[in-house]
């Protein structure tokens, strides 16, 4: 009847046909392109068949359909927005078509109907759930809401109130909650999916059940009252504060309620044209095709590199007790040794209490939590280290003290083992001094906390090999990490770029500006917390140490030439959270939680090193002042291959600092801006000194327009 490469028609008998997607030659069925036109060719052929009586939608994948090509979606927003908006219209007529075939149309829904999935599900009369399945509209994770119809028909189907929450969650809903909705119809065992869609599909065809009055009842308006929508405004906001499609979307099911189904349809098309050109939906689109960029990468290292079934590491404590765990819990047992008694049983405590949590979460069985405990080994002893294919020093951050440690431990492994030092600033190449076997060393920095953050920038030396760094990579990836490979430089990747931040904030401190109006501009802008908490938080001496030690580095451009407020705070007795005095004063909640409260004496304090006073300055200039350093100093890592894409840089920043995800990372923030936008916001600033200056490259991009993501 018709055969396509993503989908076929075959006849079920009876005039009935079953359309089945079935994307040749790929493990999933997803609507792109081509998928699209096929089905519009497949309903062109079903609507000529004079005697036909029912349509079966189905899937042969384990998945019905999982979503759209979002590899597609790049080149799509960038379009003209009417353009965007015509395209987009095309597409959504097409499930209108199946929605509009003169006979009854039952889904088969297995595995996951998800975005593009589920909108063509909800374009069907009726629709039957595997009970291990799952539907929902994941869109808004993309800044975008479901633009095929789906906008229009679900709150159709489940209400208003139930609509706005599944759009703007954003989460996937099971089979209970999906019929308890009414966006099923029934839920059935996997096995009995075909046969019960099948026996639906007779029954409608029979005239047993009245679809045509259900499909009319689906083309007028619904319900959305005051106090749901509000509510719904309010969720909006407060789960998306960044993503303006979560709020657009509440306002698109206000402004459709009282209309027809046409006018719905018409209304979503416009308003999923402007909101795929917003810089949300352009950065997270962004950030999820890295994340498989980041995806596929890893798989080759784990090609290149030699695998690690045995791990040891050495010196325990939290840190060490967290990689430890880290290792364990994904199934790479791990040797925990230090010279200490108490930092042993402190590290196996830390990995205790990880797994308690684990348990007590209902995420993991308690026999399973203890067989990860017992493959963590404490010892005294260097007994079972040649055994070991990793070995991970955590000692204390200072150089003497890790080249002896080191040299000492090389002594002890096999001439194969990797040797990797988990430091935050130290020089990989300094360390490697110490070592017979350079090309078998490499940085491994974790980020704090290690069992929560997911970033491991792995640190490639002079001589280290590609071997090595594939190799701790690939351990990396084993741990469920993402691993980034960046070059051995003061501050590395992430913490040399960061350092670019504080120094812009401590600069704007030292010119009069209030911290709390730098926190709320920073955070408005999607940062998790602001610079100054931010210092709160790490801890005013960590930091102290940290900018002193990386802005030296950068003498030229980054050691302050001014007393600065983290200085300041340390000579004082402010160190932060770790004693409840910092830019901030903290008191704990019933859980031991820091709660965060003004302290008025702050003010008087700063006043010491702000010799302009505290003149008044717009949030703008707030947010250009701190992020303008940082997009240089991504900017400057880039050009010097301290890590090899945009793509890496902008995801180390993300995963391992919280850069807002809404804005996509330093370097795809730039293209938005633009590079003459970009340039002529740096030349603004350029009186306040290096940290300001751009790169001639970055002259040479704003004439020529080039951008940093192709």
């Amino acid at each position: 009847m018709y055969q396509g490469q993503t989908l076929h028609l075959t006849s079920l008998g009876e005039q009935l046909v079953e359309l089945c997607f079935d994307r040749q030659g790929q493990a999933v069925n997803k609507f792109d392109a081509a998928t699209l036109s096929e089905l519009q060719s497949a309903l062109a052929v079903l609507a000529r068949m004079p005697d036909l009586r029912g349509v079966l939608v189905s899937s042969a994948k384990d998945s019905f359909v999982v979503g759209a090509d979002i590899f597609e979606f790049t080149d799509l927003f960038s379009r003209p927005e009417s353009e965007l908006a015509a395209h987009n219209r095309s597409q959504s007529q097409v499930f209108t078509a199946l929605s509009r075939l003169p006979v009854p149309v039952v889904c088969a829904i297995n595995g996951l109907a998800l975005g593009g999935g589920f909108e063509v599900a909800l374009a069907c009369d009726y629709r039957v759930l595997a009970n291990d399945a799952q539907v929902g509209v994941p869109e808004i994770n993309l800044g975008i809401f479901p633009g095929l119809g789906g906008m229009a028909r679900l709150p159709r189907l489940v209400g208003g109130a139930v609509a706005a929450d599944w759009v703007t969650s954003g989460k996937s809903q099971n089979a209970e909650a999906a019929l308890l909705a009414g966006a099923v119809d029934k839920v059935v065992d996997e096995e009995a999916l075909a046969d019960s869609a099948l026996a639906l599909l007779k029954s409608l065809a029979a005239g047993e059940t009245g679809w045509r009055g259900r499909r009319r009842l689906r083309e007028g308006g619904f319900i959305l009252d005051g106090e749901v929508l509000a509510k719904a405004k309010a969720d909006a906001c407060k789960r998306h504060p960044q993503v303006p499609a979560a709020l657009a979307a509440v306002e698109l099911l206000e402004n459709t309620a009282e209309g027809n189904l046409e006018q719905a349809l018409k209304a979503e098309n416009l308003a999923f044209a402007a909101i795929a050109q917003t810089q949300a939906a352009h950065a997270l689109v962004q950030l999820f095709i890295n994340d498989q960029f980041l995806r596929k990468k890893a798989k080759g290292y784990a090609k290149a590199g030699r695998s690690t079934k045995h791990a040891a590491v050495l010196g325990a404590g939290i840190m060490g007790g967290g990689i430890a765990y880290t290792s364990a819990a994904r199934g790479i047992p791990a040797l925990m040794k230090d010279i200490a008694q108490p930092a042993l049983d402190l590290g196996v405590d830390e990995a205790a209490k990880l797994l308690d949590k684990q348990v007590t979460g209902g995420r993991l069985p308690q026999a399973k939590a203890d067989a990860i405990l017992a493959s963590i080994v404490p010892t005294l002893t260097y007994d079972g280290f040649d055994q070991a294919d990793v070995v991970v020093e955590a000692v204390v951050e200072n150089m003497k003290v890790k080249q002896s440690v080191l040299a000492d431990v090389e002594q002890r492994v096999s001439n194969n083992t990797v040797l990797a030092s988990n430091t935050s600033s130290l020089s990989i190449a300094e360390m490697a001094e110490a070592l017979a076997r350079p090309e078998n060393f490499v940085g491994m920095h974790f980020f704090n906390p290690v069992p929560v953050m997911p970033l491991v920038e792995v640190i490639r030396g002079p001589r280290t090999s590609d071997e090595t760094v594939a190799t701790i990579a690939s351990y990396a990836s084993a741990m469920g990490k993402t691993p980034v490979v960046v070059k051995d430089c003061p501050g590395f990747l992430v913490n040399r770029i960061l350092t670019g931040n504080v120094l812009g904030f401590l600069r704007l401190i030292h010119d009069g500006a209030d911290f709390q109006a730098v926190d709320a501009a920073l955070e408005a802008f999607g940062w998790p917390m602001g610079p100054a908490y931010l210092q709160d938080v790490i801890g005013m001496d960590t930091s102290e140490h940290v900018i002193r030690f990386i802005s030296s580095g950068y003498a030229q451009r980054m050691v302050p030439g001014y007393a600065h407020a983290v200085e300041l705070m340390v000579a004082n007795g402010r160190l932060g959270q770790k004693n409840g005095r910092g830019f901030y004063r903290y008191s704990n909640d019933p859980k031991g939680r820091p709660v965060k409260a003004a302290d008025p004496q702050v003010h008087e304090l700063l006043k010491k090193i702000q010799p302009k006073g505290q003149p008044a300055f717009t949030t703008e200039a707030l947010v250009d002042r701190v992020m303008l350093p940082t997009v240089i100093e991504a900017i400057r890592c880039l050009e010097e291959g301290v890590a090899e894409s945009a793509i890496e840089i902008d995801m180390a920043l993300i995963l391992g600092v919280g850069f807002p995800r809404s804005v996509g990372g330093a370097l795809k923030y730039a293209d938005w801006l633009g590079p003459q936008a970009l340039l002529e916001r740096c030349e603004r600033y350029a009186h306040l000194g290096p940290l300001y200056h751009p790169t001639e490259g970055m002259r040479e991009r704003a004439a020529s327009g080039a951008r940093y993501y192709s």
